[in-house]
């Protein structure tokens, strides 16, 4: 396997050599060279030519989030934000994420120093492989005209990694205010998940918020697992409801997209079940169980997938109905659960 060559770029050399002791005791990485400002930044790139970008989002002169803007129009390629969990943090964390970061993981508080950035070799190993594009200024999907929409009772589950804060913002663009209840796990930091809660809520059409434990799903309202020590879950019944569970980490991950899955098991003819971009499998097995019991079970397809790792170990599985283009999703939802119309499977 062909090593990944990084660039660190951040002006603390102490988060420098955090990020340096940790990916060179990884053999799978090379740390190529270091930077210090997006000025030293750009000279390296051209110098080294490295397959991963680490970033610090705030920097002096020109800002991290700048940078990554810059990069994404000129020279694509993928990068991985670091950022602290702090509010302002947390927002532009969200912010590089929307702009085409890969990745973005938190600054280690100071009692976490010993086990600093413990994921971020498996998260530069997968960002290497990522299908990263040029982004040009105001180049989003096209929103939906619904007209008469009426939501016949199925709930929809998202489950997302690796490029989902881009590729969900994309299918909530397209979503009417009276969309479907929809609950999302995506992978990402407890302490970055309510600024992109209040961010989607802010920009688009539907109530978009963090689940709370015993909530109602409703019509028109979108709730995203809060993440930390607790997965995302749905109650069966009539009237299902938001669980948060208490649990140790599935397959790496809390929340985890297979628990999310798993839970609505016994609703599966009422649901229908997204697996979008991401890396590794978490959401594969949940999503082939519901399938096997009757929900309609989507997947994004590998071209419009930043990283097609969770879709296509689903697919692999026979767990999924059909693979969906990214601007496609919304569409899909909207009609597997509209009662005007019948889906053919």
């Amino acid at each position: 396997m062909k090593t990944v060559r990084v660039l660190i770029v951040d002006d603390s050399s102490t988060i420098r050599h955090l990020l340096r002791f940790r990916m060179r005791s990884d053999p799978r990485i090379e740390v190529v060279g270091e930077a210090s400002n997006a000025d030293e930044a750009r000279q390296e790139i051209t110098r080294l030519s490295p397959d991963v970008l680490t970033l610090d989002v705030e920097m002096p002169g020109q800002s991290g989030l700048d940078f990554l803007k810059e990069l994404m129009r000129t020279r694509p390629m993928p990068v991985i934000m670091i950022s602290s969990e702090t509010r302002k943090g947390s927002a532009a964390a969200i912010e590089a994420l929307s702009r085409g970061a890969v990745e973005c993981i938190g600054k280690p508080r100071r009692e976490e120093a010993g086990n600093a950035f413990a994921a971020l070799p498996d998260l530069v190993c997968g960002a290497a492989t990522a299908n990263v594009t040029r982004r040009l200024d105001g180049a989003r999907s096209t929103p939906v005209v619904v007209s008469d929409y009426k939501w016949n009772n199925q709930i929809v589950l998202i489950g997302s990694s690796t490029g989902g804060v881009d590729a969900l913002e994309q299918v909530f663009a397209r979503l009417p205010e009276n969309c479907p209840p929809i609950l999302v796990t995506q992978h990402m930091p407890e302490g970055f998940l309510s600024s992109f809660a209040q961010r989607m809520n802010s920009r688009f059409a539907p109530t978009i918020c963090l689940a709370e434990h015993d909530r109602p799903l409703a019509q028109g309202v979108v709730m995203i697992a809060p993440g930390g020590a607790r997965h995302l879950g749905v109650s069966s019944g009539l009237r299902p409801r938001c669980l948060l569970l208490q649990g140790d980490k599935v397959g790496g991950h809390r929340p985890s997209v297979d628990i999310l899955f798993e839970s609505a098991s016994p609703i599966a003819e009422r649901v229908v079940a997204i697996l979008m971009t991401g890396m590794g499998a978490d959401g594969a097995r949940g999503m082939t169980t519901l399938h096997k019991r009757g929900s309609l079970c989507l997947a994004q397809d590998e071209a419009s997938s930043v990283v097609w790792g969770m879709p296509r170990v689903a697919w692999e599985m026979g767990g999924v109905d059909r693979l969906v283009p990214l601007d496609s999703i919304a569409p899909e939802l909207l009609a597997a659960t509209d009662r005007r119309n019948r889906q053919d499977r």
